[in-house]
């Protein structure tokens, strides 16, 4: 099972290339802080931006500079089976544990139960590394349901679902109708606390690449049973979350990695950079959370 705080890794450019050195720094960084994986090429990776090439080049690289032990988890999924599998097993040949398959969403309208059990059984049936789905309903417009995750988690090859709807009752019931080893992540930080609560084993969250500790933190006070610690830094941390990501995005969250010591830089074109004042907006946000600015 997969437990722990797992950063979806932004990409940094440099004049819109993959700085590779700022890369090693900043996997060097997450380490330090104990994390128990990263994922790459997720949404905060900018994966959508990335070609075929430059994706495996950094995975090559993340996992040269990962301990051995560590899990290097990548965003694999393309709306093409064919394309999922053969991107999967590329990235497995670099040394990646498991995949992240995000749903199908071009032809969202027909991604029903049944097109959805075909889609993950006919990846995860010849992948040479696990399959964890990918909930993304914000980017996808779909939200799996749990009676197809229910499904799916009898696979041998589907390990887990990283969900990031912030519904506690979708997510209780995806917990509920799982194995116990089946890993149920949370994808958003806004409702760490609270899934941790409902039994998720961990989270993939982009608050972790600026406030690992603080996320880490909330896991284990959760498990714990130190409930009232976790509440309150969980509260702390929500405006934080909210301006990395729904209000500012992954410009918001490389800005924030620059005040924070990591290297965040822009996003790729044609994403921008946030403008002065929201700059301005975000270093207050994270001073008021206690952050280091």
């Amino acid at each position: 099972m997969l437990t722990g705080i797992f950063p979806p890794i932004p990409t940094p450019f440099v004049s819109n290339e993959i700085a590779f050195d700022k890369l090693r720094d900043n996997l060097r960084a997450f380490i330090r802080d104990g994390v128990s994986g990263m994922v790459a090429l997720g949404s905060n990776g900018e994966a959508a931006y990335l070609s075929r090439r430059e994706k495996l080049a950094l995975l090559e690289h993340s996992r040269a500079i990962l301990p051995k032990d560590m899990l290097l988890i990548a965003g694999a999924g393309l709306e093409s089976i064919q394309e999922t599998i053969a991107l999967t097993n590329a990235a497995a040949q670099r040394g990646v544990n498991a995949a992240l398959v995000i749903t199908p969403s071009f032809y969202r309208g027909k991604m029903d139960h049944k097109a959805l059990i075909r889609y993950y059984t006919s990846v995860a049936d010849v992948t040479d590394i696990p399959v964890l789905i990918y909930n993304a309903p914000k980017f996808t417009g779909i939200n799996i349901a749990p009676e197809t995750v229910s499904e799916l988690a009898g696979h041998p090859n589907i390990i887990g679902i990283k969900n990031s709807s912030e519904n506690m009752a979708h997510l209780g019931e995806i917990i509920q109708r799982t194995p116990p080893d089946f890993s149920v992540l949370v994808g958003t930080a806004s409702v760490l606390f609270s899934g941790i609560s409902l039994g998720a084993s961990g989270a993939i969250v982009a608050l972790a690449n600026i406030a690992a500790k603080e996320c880490l933190q909330i896991f284990q006070w959760t498990n714990s049973g130190e409930w009232e610690k976790a509440r309150e830094l969980q509260l702390k941390m929500i405006p934080v979350n909210k301006a990395v990501t729904a209000a500012y995005g992954i410009a918001g969250l490389k800005a924030a990695m620059d005040m924070l010591g990591c290297f965040g830089g822009l996003p790729r074109s044609p994403l921008g950079a946030i403008s002065p004042s929201d700059r301005k907006a975000l270093a207050h946000i994270l001073k008021t959370a206690g952050l280091r600015v």
